[in-house]
């Protein structure tokens, strides 16, 4: 159950994170990342690897574009 639940908040945040790619509005990030934390977190806590993976991806990418644009 928690595996479900963190793969939900990785979707979210993965398609949150993707609209922040848009160098416009690269500020959606800030948003991103602390909703994929919370995913792996809770991804984590369960017994499959499936959502803690897919939030330490949205993790990376949305890191990655904050940090390359200075935050």
């Amino acid at each position: 159950m928690l595996n479900i639940i963190s793969i939900l908040i990785g979707l979210v945040a993965g398609l949150i994170a993707l609209v922040g790619i848009i160098p416009v509005i690269s500020l959606v990030n800030w948003i991103a990342f602390p909703i994929a934390l919370v995913g792996a977190v809770i991804g984590m806590l369960s017994s499959s690897n499936t959502g803690r993976n897919l939030n330490f991806l949205v993790l990376a990418i949305s890191g990655l574009r904050l940090f390359l644009t200075g935050g």
